[in-house]
């Protein structure tokens, strides 16, 4: 290493220019660029790098480099550049000089490792590959530490200096096992390490030939792997995306994919080997230690991922998995005896109904009567949804979920009978998840296989070897105490491979892993042979519908202007307070939705609804006293003389009733509106919407609409401690001009872009308008009831008193509810003979949920609660923006928040960047979206039962997305 390092050129920026006009005719400045062996020269004005090599460089090593690099140029997009004589290579005082194309971008090491950028990598690798399998060059073979051929000798000899040789020891042994002879052979980069991979807009190159090598084809696979997989959560799943692209161009054969994983382990065991020994040479060496502690780190996690299942789960990722189903004619005996009922036990059973709190304790003990209860295989089920079952990934959290057994749900001390022949396999004591659990070996037809028995009574009178015969009783099932806290049942699983475990085996994994774990653990009714296993209520649930099925009927059959949120759209089967499931029972903190005002599903609004729902649900030309019960309450939120309420059934159709209100009232049409306003999807409202008649598929402004500027104090013409004022000076003109029947406005305008109104602005406003003989409309939809924290109404954040004032979307917590408040004087004018009736308007189901939304505000103090956390999360997300140039504005109030995204100085809109972030967040298991004009504020309006912990998670992986590219 020192003879190298003495050996490095030493040419000076002049010498270099000189070189560069002498053999390249190129006047340019020019930028030294680290390295620690060769020197290498960016030229400024040029994609090009002039590379001046090592002395101790071999001639013939680097004609082998140049050659390959020639060979690959077309998909690598690497090129030689010749010299004036048309030299790629040429000595000047020893030092052999080459140019190559500079290449611009982040190293793989800095750049986010999304699923497509990792199919890439493998892509191009295989794409390499297959250029070099016929590749032949004299310098090709060589001895080389860095050789995974010489793995097992380089690491026996560096082994005395690693600090934790048992974990090296394991791999090597398994290492030991692999007939490196089978393997393919080729020339290989060998060195695709992550600062050795170049990345601009998810196009890759590799650079650095220098480790290039003839040796196994698979090794070029295993060894960028190894180093993608570095400070990964979940190392495995990452490299699913590299082995498919790999296998999409150089399809691997058996023996590669089944020993993939060791190379991988191996390669990161001969880094920490080499570095271990380097560390002997040079021990101030500070930064060979911090660079081998990912490695260890990864080394640690997959010591602990059974080998075995990951060879299922690569041979899954190329489509190598066995496709014969197990198929027997079992002559079986009932392992449970009794009459069998099947219940549904999946993320979004409607037989389960609402489930509080902890998911875990779902009640299935209260179901039991006189039959057994039977849960299914295959089932993605709710109990699992809690933090027992949770498990970190790359992008924020997972659960097993998916269950692979079959649940015999009944009383403790059941008799349990084995079904067929066997012997005791293993046994053991899981008092953590499974309680006592026994498995049987099985051989049919010669084939072995095997059975499990989990949540059992005892495991004492079991032995190793025992014959056990059919019909024969083996156990009992355990009680809640000593079965591991869960409800009394019977869990039994067919088992293809053990994968190594003994007395125990996994009983639930990941939905996105339940394919091979179907070949692993195929359906036990094969033995159980229980009918109608599928049928619930007469109704066949064994199909799953999945995304792509729902999307295709969605197209054909709902209308194409029908959107789906987010570029990986979500199916959602339950929701609770601040959180939504999809149907593999993965948790989203749900930041968004401010329609389920007091949380999804709150227990409260849903025992009223349920209450008046089985009771009477009809219209008002009936009396009933829950809409006087409701209109009180509410009447109650609001100023004199805003004293009469209309109900309807939506935002939109209380605005369209609003805008009907004030010219009935007023005897004129014309409204003014915000240049950025919608108010919903009727007919008017769309023609009082600029956001929509002048978007896509907009006809443009009608002669009654009025649009003045959206008073934006980050972007808009006015931003002093006047702005308010000024801006409402634009109404002056408006209503000299014209017969004005309203000005409606959001009091925080919120596809505005969640505008803040400056002060002042509705106090003269309103003024100006009502001056002019028009109403004032505050559409309370998006920010009423509480949610801006320090005032219950958004308009009394600006000191006045509409006269008409809308809302929707939060009172009625996701039911149909909707209402308009207004003044007796206008409500009087609006009798004019014409009766305004509503088939469903303030119905007592509607009202009932009302009432019960503003008990729950009242009772939980929701509004003191937004105004708490909201303040937290607004200045955590503040100085979140400080670290960010684009970020350029923070703004909101309680749990009302947006932030602003631009490109530069001139506030340019980053809407692409907007979107990325929200899809991103998705990802990571948040959810929010975006709003504004221009599409680049991300939108905030979660549940009101939003918490401290919720805001620091969503700041937290706000903060990690930011740092992607």
């Amino acid at each position: 290493m020192k003879i190298i390092k003495n050996q490095r050129p030493a040419f000076d920026k002049e010498k270099v220019k000189f070189l560069l006009k002498t053999w390249y005719d190129i006047n340019t400045e020019i930028d030294e660029l680290p390295s620690e062996r060769d020197q290498n020269f960016h030229l400024m004005h040029h994609d090009y790098i002039l590379k001046i090599s090592n002395k101790k460089e071999d001639k013939k090593f680097l004609d082998f480099q140049n050659r390959v690099i020639q060979k690959i140029e077309n998909i690598n997009h690497i090129k030689i550049h010749p010299n004036k004589n048309g030299e790629i290579m040429f000595e000047v005082d020893n030092h052999l000089i080459r140019m190559l194309d500079y290449l611009p971008g982040k190293v793989l090491a800095k750049s986010t490792h999304t699923d497509e950028l990792l199919l890439n990598l493998g892509q191009l690798l295989a794409e390499i590959d297959v250029k070099l399998l016929d590749f032949t060059h004299p310098a090709m073979k060589r001895e080389f530490q860095w050789d995974l051929m010489q793995a097992e000798s380089v690491i026996e000899n560096n082994l005395q200096f690693v600090k934790d040789r048992n974990i090296i020891k394991y791999f090597l042994d398994q290492f030991k096992k692999i007939d490196l002879s089978i393997f393919r052979r080729s020339v290989i980069h060998n060195d695709a390490n992550d600062y050795n991979v170049i990345v601009k807009n998810n196009k890759i190159t590799i650079i650095d030939f220098g480790d290039m090598i003839y040796t196994a084809t698979i090794f070029e696979l295993a060894i960028a792997i190894a180093y993608v997989i570095l400070d990964k959560d979940d190392p495995i799943y990452s490299a699913i995306q590299i082995i498919k692209g790999y296998q999409s161009i150089l399809p691997l054969t058996e023996y590669e994919i089944d020993n993939l994983f060791i190379l991988v382990a191996m390669r990161l065991c001969l880094s920490v080997s080499i570095s271990a020994f380097q560390i002997q040479q040079e021990p101030n060496n500070k930064y060979l230690i911090i660079s081998e502690k990912p490695a260890w780190e990864t080394l640690y996690k997959l010591k602990e991922i059974n080998i075995q299942l990951v060879r299922y789960i690569f041979r899954d990722a190329i489509d190598m998995l066995p496709e014969s189903e197990f198929q027997m004619d079992f002559d079986t005996a009932d392992i449970v005896r009794g009459e069998y009922k099947i219940i549904d036990l999946s993320i979004g059973s409607t037989e389960l109904g609402l489930i509080n709190n902890n998911f875990s304790d779902i009640g299935i003990s209260n179901l039991i009567k006189d039959k057994i209860l039977v849960g299914r295989y295959g089932e993605t089920r709710l109990q699992y949804i809690n933090d027992s079952f949770r498990i970190k990934v790359n992008d924020g959290y997972n659960w097993l979920t998916t269950h692979m057994g079959i649940d015999l749900f009944y009383n403790p001390g059941t008799p349990i009978f084995a079904p067929l022949d066997g012997i005791i396999h293993s046994f053991s004591n899981n008092s953590d998840k499974f309680g006592p659990t026994l498995i049987l070996e099985h051989i049919f037809e010669n084939r072995k296989f095997y059975t499990l028995y989990g949540h059992l009574d005892s495991i004492d009178n079991f032995d190793i070897g025992k014959s056990i015969k059919k019909g024969e009783k083996i156990a009992e099932i355990g009680s809640y105490d000593i079965n591991g806290k869960c409800t009394p049942h019977l869990h039994f699983q067919l088992i293809l491979d053990l994968l190594g475990y003994e007395g125990t085996f996994p009983g639930v994994v990941e939905h996105r892993y339940r394919r091979i774990w179907k070949k692993i653990c195929p359906d036990p009714n094969i033995i159980l042979k229980i009918n109608n296993i599928n049928n619930i209520n007469n109704i066949n649930i064994s199909k799953e519908q999945g995304i792509d099925e729902i999307l295709e009927f969605r197209n054909n059959h709902l209308g194409k202007s029908l959107s789906v949120s987010y570029n990986k759209p979500l199916k959602i089967v339950r929701g609770y307070m601040q959180y939504l499931y999809d149907h593999t029972g993965r948790q989203y903190l749900d930041a968004v939705n401010n329609i389920a005002h007091v949380g999804h599903q709150h227990p409260y609004v849903i025992k009223n609804l349920i209450k008046q729902a089985q009771v009477l649900n009809t219209n008002t030309r009936y009396l009933h006293e829950n809409i006087i019960k409701y209109t009180s309450k509410l009447l109650k939120t609001v100023p004199k003389p805003l004293e009469v309420c209309f109900f309807v059934n939506s935002g939109s159709e209380a605005n369209e009733l609003a805008i009907r209100l004030a010219r009935t009232y007023t005897k004129r049409d014309d409204i003014i509106v915000l240049d950025c306003a919608y108010h919903g999807n009727t007919n008017l409202l769309i023609d009082i919407s600029p956001y929509k008649y002048s978007g896509p598929g907009g006809v443009g402004r009608k002669d009654f609409v009025h649009p003045v500027k959206t008073p934006d104090l980050f972007r808009g013409e006015f931003r002093g401690e006047d702005a308010g004022k000024l801006y409402a000076e634009e109404i002056v003109k408006v209503v000299e001009n014209n017969d004005i029947a309203a000005f409606i406005c959001e009091s925080l305008p919120g596809v505005g872009g969640q505008i803040i109104l400056p002060d002042d602005y509705l106090k003269n406003a309103y003024v100006y308008v009502r001056k002019a003989g028009g109403v004032c409309i505050a559409d309370e939809v998006q920010v009423g009831f509480g949610r801006i924290g320090k005032y219950f109404w958004g308009f009394e954040q600006q000191g006045v008193i509409p006269d008409i004032v809308v809302i929707g979307k939060p009172i009625g917590n996701g039911h149909p509810l909707a209402a308009v408040i207004t003044t007796k004087e206008i409500a009087d004018a609006f009798d004019n003979g014409m009766e305004y009736f509503n088939s469903f308007g303030g119905n007592p189901v509607s009202c009932a949920v009302g009432l019960a939304v503003l008990e729950v505000i009242e009772n939980e103090n929701l509004q003191a609660h937004a105004l708490k956390v909201g303040t937290y999360l607004l200045n955590r997300l503040k100085k979140i923006g400080e670290k960010y140039d684009l970020i350029g504005d923070v703004r909101g109030m309680g749990l009302y928040i947006g932030l602003e995204l631009i490109l530069d100085d001139q506030l340019t809109p980053a809407a692409d960047e907007a979107s990325y972030i929200t899809n991103r967040m998705r990802d990571h298991g948040i959810l929010i979206s975006t709003d504004g004009p221009l599409h680049n504020v991300l939108k905030i309006k979660p549940p009101m039962q939003f918490t401290i912990d919720n805001a620091d998670f969503l700041v937290d992986s706000l903060d990690k997305i930011m740092r992607e590219d």
